[in-house]
């Protein structure tokens, strides 16, 4: 890209997750960026090029950290907000989770939007990629940015929304090769974001014909995955109930050109798992009633506690008693080959388990134990595993190191084998969804 539109533009990325910081890598290639976030050890983490989420390498986190903030291209880590006082554009790219009651919770876009505001100056840019229902940006955000900035939105700064479209564990579709939604403000703004996306994503970019269209689109794409894996979800109860191998079925539905290739499970994560509900809730404030979408979060919310009722009726068919046996449960993140347990539905499974009194034992190689720790209070082994027999061994995510694993030399005489992902070969399963 030869255009001068983005030519001196210091991007500052307010947020360095598992959105944030593979795109502040990309763009600092290009541009000075400076990578905010409020967790010091997250920051001290990334000057040393480690990055626990896995979506960046040390190579990669080596070729682009910078210590100098001045200098024209590289990535500057900081938790002190007087970094970014230099940049002209922000990128806000905070967790828009929900609460215990599964409504939307926008106190860290909030708080982002405070931030920004207060070291905001004339002609500045701000993008906002962080999944929010319509409306939020103009209606939320841009208030707080004119309130701590003391100027006056689209005359002297500007705003867009370009929804983030990052894969958690994928390193095929990375942030460059997923085409890029934007939206702007003004013809002008929309013109400099558009550019300045397009000048790091080889896939291209498209342009919404405003903020509100940009947002709703981003609700729309995790909104429809939920509701096509509820009607998996639902087929596979149903399946098993009339006896038929779910997996069977939808090979052979695979068949048709248009079918679509969908498969059971645990949804989770802060994507799938929660976007749904900002698009819910809106509606609701609008004054229509969701019949579909919620429904779809009422299957998916409610097969963690199917699958262990699965589990126990399997135990039970074999003759094991069910209180007190020992269940292995393999893999507590959300998604294979990702090391996020950000509600992760497998705790699901935990939990009613431990309602027929079943001791489980957790082992993921990826999850973060003090983390899982921290915020479910169980412990799950991901250190050296020392293998014992169990009267169950659950495949509740299917990460590729446990691919070589000899689950036979965990199982008891017997133990139930009970595959969620369809992982592992068919002769070794007695069950799966």
């Amino acid at each position: 890209m030869s255009s001068q539109i983005v030519k001196n533009k210091k991007i500052g990325v307010i947020g360095l997750g598992y959105v944030g910081l593979p795109l502040a890598v990309e763009f600092a290639k290009r541009y000075k960026v400076v990578g905010y976030d409020i967790n010091s050890k997250r920051i001290s983490e990334l000057k040393s090029a480690f990055d626990h989420t896995r979506e960046i390498d040390e190579e990669g986190l080596q070729g682009v950290l910078s210590f100098d903030c001045t200098s024209l291209t590289g990535l500057f880590c900081t938790t002190d907000k007087q970094y970014l006082e230099s940049c002209n554009m922000f990128i806000v790219t905070v967790p828009t989770p929900v609460d215990r009651n599964r409504r939307p919770d926008l106190t860290p876009l909030l708080h982002a939007s405070t931030l920004v505001g207060s070291v905001l100056k004339d002609g500045d840019i701000v993008i906002y990629e962080s999944t929010v229902y319509p409306g939020v940006t103009e209606d939320e955000c841009v208030p707080i940015l004119e309130r701590q900035s003391s100027l006056t939105f689209n005359e002297n700064f500007f705003v867009g929304y370009s929804p983030e479209r990052i894969n958690p564990g994928d390193k095929e579709h990375t942030v460059a090769r997923i085409r890029k939604i934007t939206s702007g403000s003004t013809e002008a703004s929309l013109d400099i974001i558009d550019q300045l996306y397009s000048s790091v994503i080889t896939a291209g970019t498209y342009k919404a014909s405003s903020i509100k269209v940009a947002e709703a689109a981003k609700v729309i794409e995790n909104s429809q995955r939920d509701i096509n894996i509820a009607f998996v979800n639902e087929l596979a109860m149903i399946f098993n109930k009339l006896g038929i191998d779910t997996q069977e079925v939808l090979n052979a539905a695979g068949t048709k050109w248009n079918f679509l290739n969908f498969r059971p499970g645990l949804v989770g994560g802060h994507c799938i798992g929660v976007d749904p509900y900002y698009l819910a809730q809106k509606a609701q404030e609008i004054g229509y009633y969701p019949e579909i979408i919620l429904a779809g979060r009422r299957v998916n919310d409610g097969m963690g506690a199917y699958v262990a009722d699965q589990l126990v009726k399997s135990m039970l068919s074999k003759g094991t008693n069910v209180i007190n046996s020992e269940v292995l449960i393999l893999g507590f993140t959300f998604k294979e080959n990702c090391p996020d347990v950000r509600n992760t539905k497998v705790i699901d499974i935990i939990r009613r388990l431990e309602e027929y009194h079943v001791k489980v034992c957790i082992h993921d190689p990826l999850a973060d134990s003090k983390q899982v720790k921290q915020e479910y209070g169980i412990i799950c082994q991901n250190g050296d595993f020392v293998p014992k027999r169990y009267d169950a061994v659950l495949l509740a995510v299917a990460h590729k190191e446990f691919i070589d694993l000899d689950i036979s030399a965990l199982c008891k005489a017997e133990a139930v084998i009970y595959d969620i992902k369809s992982f592992l070969p068919d002769s070794m399963v007695h069950a799966r969804l």
